[in-house]
């Protein structure tokens, strides 16, 4: 008869095992259907390069499930490259390894601030088991807080604990800010609304701009830059959503925008489908400053060799940083269009 101790043992593994297979499940779900959107516009992937997929990812990565995603590169690149790092292969083989749950963190909000020592998120006001704080998680009356949140700001952004790929993200004003409402959704940051700056109104107006930048912690213990790319919102969306975003490269050297960008099904276009404005020649302003905060800001989190951030510039040419994701960074877009992003660092020899 199994001992109750054991019993917890075989009971977390089935689950951890059923868990694994599931995310596996979904994550190949999602590169085939990438990949049929690729082909569409470039043609089906050639035989020898989904063999050199295959045999990559069973010999080097060590299972043949981690090919979907080297699929999806290969097709973007018209070729393969070794080092590539598949995005499930990423998220239950390096994340775990090179995190542990000190990444998990970002998860949590309203601590930005006071992780970093620095004021660099426009939060005003948290909401925290059942409590509301400022920015420096001071105690705040429930009944001051409306004027309080707004005092100098029309319109805030309100963001759940945990919130992702532009969901469980609210825009409220003051007449629609319902204390209640906002409370019943769970543990919250509610954020001041960053005017951006106007070279990113030409392309779209309606939703601010983020910048997502991937840096690491380098095997010689230093902060590097790996990734950069532009995303854009939609003209009828308040906010960048994963499901329709606008996802366009930026040279990492200097910034300028590459001449193509993609769609959410990964079809390339060559301007922005509503507002016409073309991404070649284009270049960040304020992309070095951008740079110098996110390296500077990683400094203070060395124990998460991972961070993609996601920063919105502003009128004054100011880098915010609007989220930063230490445990579920997306890579998969930059390993096609940038990558291999982390092939020195042996991230692909882990099995």
């Amino acid at each position: 008869m199994l001992k109750a101790e054991n019993l917890k043992h075989y009971v977390k593994q089935a689950s951890e095992k059923v868990l694994r297979i599931r995310y596996h499940r979904i994550s190949n779900r999602i590169a085939f259907e990438s990949l049929k959107g690729i082909q569409k516009e470039k043609g089906k992937l050639n035989a020898t390069t989904k063999k050199l997929s295959d045999e990559y990812a069973n010999d080097v990565l060590g299972w043949k499930g981690f090919a979907p995603w080297l699929y999806v590169y290969s097709a973007v690149r018209g070729n393969f490259e070794e080092g590539w790092l598949p995005d499930n292969y990423y998220g239950k083989v390096v994340i775990p390894k090179i995190q542990g749950d000190y990444g998990k963190i970002s998860s949590l909000k309203p601590l930005c601030n006071k992780l970093f020592n620095a004021k660099v998120t426009p939060d005003v006001a948290s909401f925290i088991n059942g409590f509301w704080f400022d920015q420096n998680l001071r105690p705040i009356a429930s009944e001051s807080l409306q004027k309080f949140i707004f005092a100098d700001t029309e319109k805030v952004i309100c963001k759940l604990d945990k919130s992702y790929q532009g969901r469980d993200i609210f825009q409220f004003k003051k007449h629609d800010f319902i204390v209640d409402i906002i409370e019943k959704k769970g543990n919250c940051v509610v954020q001041k609304y960053i005017r951006q700056h106007p070279f990113f109104d030409a392309f779209t107006a309606t939703s601010v701009a983020t910048i997502r930048i991937t840096t690491v912690v380098d095997n010689d213990n230093k902060i590097s830059l790996r990734a950069c790319y532009l995303r854009l919102g939609r003209a009828n969306d308040t906010h960048v959503k994963s499901v329709n975003h606008i996802r366009i490269p930026i040279n990492m050297a200097n910034g300028t925008l590459y001449e193509y960008g993609y769609l959410a099904n990964w079809q390339t276009i060559v301007a922005h489908p509503d507002s016409k404005v073309a991404f070649k020649g284009q270049t960040i302003p304020g992309y070095l400053e951008c740079i110098q905060l996110v390296v500077r800001l990683h400094e203070k989190m060395p124990m998460v060799r991972a961070i993609g951030w996601d920063l919105a510039l502003d009128m004054e040419d100011n880098p915010v940083v609007m989220e930063w994701n230490g445990y579920s960074n997306d890579i998969k877009f930059s390993e096609a269009t940038q990558g291999p992003c982390f092939k020195d660092l042996n991230w692909h020899r882990f099995k």
